[in-house]
């Protein structure tokens, strides 16, 4: 998997697996603890770096 970034900065595509690895290694969280995160307040990044603490 080459490195990539968001296609749009401002919401976390659950569905790709490339962008939940982005966003997991960028804040330091399990992929599993991001993905329950973005089900619980959605994928916006703003909403899910303020819930992980990452803000």
């Amino acid at each position: 998997m080459s490195r990539r970034h968001p296609q749009d900065s401002r919401r976390i595509n659950r569905y790709e697996a490339w962008d939940l690895q982005y966003w997991s290694d960028r804040w330091n969280v399990p992929r599993h603890k991001l993905v329950e995160t973005i089900r619980r307040v959605g994928d916006q990044v703003d909403d899910v770096a303020q819930a992980l603490g990452k803000n």
